[in-house]
């Protein structure tokens, strides 16, 4: 198995060694992640600009760059730029959740868009909190261990999963309500500071990604999508055709 892995926290990331040494497990493993954090990017990419694409030492016989952009370009600059084919991708291990309406803003999510679209056949971004960040690749072999006993990747190409710092049972989800949000902080010189605060509601409910990961503690495993079509309102305005 041919193995990419990226991320949004950058190349420097203290967990992509860790996670590296883990996916050798699987098979070759080549590493292209941004040169610096790029958080909140989303599915950007870079159309206009040239960027610095530059080769770094992270481990014996691992080909690894760093690259000045998203992580949908790191993705982009592997599969295009490089001309590589890939059986898996993994993004992450993000420090910080991805969970409700936040994953449209991550670039770890954004990465693995990007992989599908270029027809990687399995992609996963795996993120956790920031004060369980250290450490958390011990939890990946059950992870995988989860997607090969229910053939997860036969069934659909492409998983949002986040380790919550309990890592409890695994739980199938879908996407909860907001979890972060922001204020604007006056600066000075007509400046404006966001700065985040969680305004997660608790619903109780399990099939949510947000309340599974959040009130539970469970391991959130989410099947996502590229489509930005609501498919049953285009069902329903197809019929006004007839």
């Amino acid at each position: 198995m041919k193995i990419l892995i990226t991320n949004d926290d950058g190349i420097y990331a203290s967990e992509l060694i860790p996670l590296i040494q883990w996916a050798q497990k699987l098979g070759e493993v080549m590493v292209v992640a941004p040169e610096a954090e790029q958080s909140g990017r989303s599915h950007a990419i870079e159309i206009h600009e040239a960027f610095r694409a530059k080769k770094v030492d992270l481990l014996p016989g691992v080909t690894a760059w760093a690259i000045d952009s998203t992580p949908a370009d790191c993705v982009r600059f592997a599969i295009l730029g490089q001309h590589e084919k890939f059986d898996l991708v993994i993004s992450g291990i993000n420090r910080g959740l991805n969970v409700g309406c936040d994953i449209i803003y991550s670039g770890t999510v954004g990465a693995i868009f990007e992989a599908y679209a270029l027809d990687v056949p399995r992609a996963m971004a795996v993120s956790t909190e920031p004060h369980s960040y250290q450490g958390i690749v011990k939890h990946m072999d059950r992870v995988w261990g989860f997607f090969c006993k229910h053939k997860l990747f036969d069934i659909h190409p492409m998983y949002n999963v986040n380790i919550p710092a309990p890592a409890g049972d695994f739980r199938f989800t879908r996407q909860g309500g907001p979890y972060y949000s922001d204020d604007f902080i006056p600066q000075e010189n007509d400046m404006f500071l966001p700065q985040g605060k969680v305004v997660f509601k608790d619903t109780a409910s399990l099939e949510l990604d947000t309340d599974a990961t959040l009130r539970d503690g469970c391991i959130s495993v989410m099947p996502l999508t590229l489509c930005r079509t609501d498919m049953d309102t285009f069902r329903l305005l197809r019929k006004l055709e007839i």
